[in-house]
């Protein structure tokens, strides 16, 4: 069969709609609030993604690999599985990274020297001041499935070493950008592993050698790859999920290797277990990650943190925004945002629940939000339906933690023995069992102060039931009601720290 024609519009769509979460990863670290020069935070920079040459990478030892990209390394790898049931499938790979600019302002001395300075006020009255910028850059891959599995390809992603000089208003001076050569290459390889399931591995390699491998971190930095992430796409493929992979698929998932990089799924929530699309980051990030759409700009991608970084901006002296706004240009458009912001774009940065829908009452009972909404609950003689049983407080059960979605602390008490203290009904429908570890000698006292481990109803099998007198904790009295019913995420809890069963 024939190659399907290769062109530009490969996964166009599929890469356009992560652009703004890749974005965030390209530019994370690269202004540290409050966007200033002086600021003791914009000091230490350029956190995640880092690749600098080998011999200043190893110069005490091989890196360890990890799985994200807070430390330094020379490489990053990213393996992950695609399904491709046609013969003329194509793979689409776009690196990115910022290349570190060097701004340097210099004074006129007169006579068409120039002399280095920290900072230069023009005769506009504008300041400039010396800063690392960075560029970013990107390189692109399309190749056909077919030639990867039989060896793959090998293509230079580096940036050539330059520089620009922009005269200052009034002769005072100019501005001189400067930039050393980055060598880099990224090796696309495809292994076949089952019919139409192949593992694609891309490998990003800083190349060069250090100017001075015992050099200090800022100086090595401007030879390095900065905040490196990778996305895949590409024309008849499917990638899987490495977080939650179909079922049948978690053997060869295992099997991937990724170092200093975690590929995640693209494309909009509840898609399933597979996509289109995998944004391979060094920041860890869940499946289909996306920028909050209450948020105005690139200050950051959480709204709750966007309104708290705006409040700060707008705290800053005129002072502090003048040096921010000489800075760097990214800077002075973030302070021109805020600086402008409406009132009612302001408003939405307080934030949103989003994991929440409302769910219909039971018949006979108001929804949760409305009052009187937990009449008839009670968590202390409440019970529910485990394959026929009932099971409530003084209940005892067997343990078994789902493989799939589990907390990994849960994971440790798989098989134990427990008794249920509370059955609590959450807003959202669903419905958890407090319970206490039958062996764990503080077991009486958590029971006491009300510290429990949470399951849902499948994650434990029924032993039969306690004597109803035997008493079990505080949960006998909750307290007083809330006005909606108790979730476990109001109560103190064990083994889970996000508050979720």
């Amino acid at each position: 069969m024939a190659l399907a024609p290769v062109t530009d519009s490969v996964s166009c769509d599929a890469f356009e709609d992560i652009g703004a979460v890749a974005d965030a990863v390209l530019y994370e670290g690269y202004l540290l609030y409050p966007y200033r020069r002086s600021s003791s935070k914009n000091r230490v920079r350029w956190q995640f993604g880092v690749l600098l040459p080998r011999d200043w990478t190893e110069r005490d030892g091989p890196v360890t690999p990890g799985i994200s990209g807070s430390a330094d390394s020379w490489y990053q790898q990213t393996e992950c599985l695609l399904r491709a049931p046609r013969r003329d499938a194509v793979v689409r790979v776009r690196v990115r990274y910022l290349q570190m600019q060097e701004k340097q302002v210099e004074a006129d001395d007169g006579d068409g020297r120039h002399r280095p300075v920290e900072s230069l006020r023009a005769v506009d009255g504008t300041t400039h001041l010396s800063f690392e910028e960075a560029v970013p850059r990107e390189t692109e891959l399309v190749v056909p499935l077919e030639e990867l599995v039989r060896g793959g390809r090998t293509t230079l992603v580096g940036a050539a070493a330059g520089a620009e000089s922009e005269p200052l208003p009034g002769g005072a001076g100019r501005t001189v950008r400067r930039r050393r050569d980055v060598r880099a290459a990224t090796t696309v390889v495809a292994e076949p592993l089952a019919p139409e399931l192949y593992r694609l591995r891309v490998r990003t390699e800083n190349t060069g050698d250090a100017t001075d491998p015992r050099a200090p971190r800022h100086e090595a930095l401007r030879q390095a790859l900065i905040a490196t992430h990778t996305l895949l796409g590409g024309d008849g493929v499917e990638f899987v999920s490495l977080i939650d992979p179909p079922e049948g698929l978690a053997e060869e998932v295992r099997g991937c290797r990724n170092a200093f990089t975690f590929p995640v799924l693209g494309g909009p929530p509840g898609d399933g277990t597979t996509g289109t699309v995998m944004l391979s980051a060094p920041i860890i990030l869940p499946d289909r990650p996306r920028v909050a759409p209450e948020s105005p700009g690139d200050l950051h991608d959480a709204a709750e943190i966007d309104e708290i970084l705006t409040l700060r901006t707008m705290l800053l002296t005129d002072e502090e925004k003048a040096e921010a706004r000489a800075t760097d240009p990214r800077a002075a458009r973030i302070l021109d945002r805020v600086d402008t912001m409406p009132s009612e774009v302001f408003s939405r940065l307080h934030g949103a629940i989003r994991s929440l829908t409302p769910v219909p009452a039971p018949t006979g009972r108001a929804a949760w939000w409305q009052e009187g909404g937990d009449d008839g609950l009670s968590p202390t003689t409440d019970a529910v339906l485990v394959d026929g049983v009932p099971v409530g407080g003084g209940s005892r059960v067997r343990l078994r933690p789902r493989g799939r979605g589990a907390d990994a602390q849960d994971m440790f008490l798989a098989g134990r023995t427990a008794r249920v203290g509370a059955v609590f009904h959450d807003v959202d429908g669903s419905v958890h069992l407090a319970v206490t570890v039958d062996d764990d000698p503080a077991a009486e006292l958590h029971g006491w102060y009300g510290r429990f481990h949470y399951f849902r109803p499948d994650e434990v099998e029924p032993l039969g039931h306690t004597d109803p007198q035997e008493p079990t904790g505080p949960a006998k009295s909750p307290g007083p009601r809330s006005p909606r019913p108790q979730r476990p995420a109001d109560r103190p809890r064990e083994g889970r720290s996000d508050g979720c069963p």
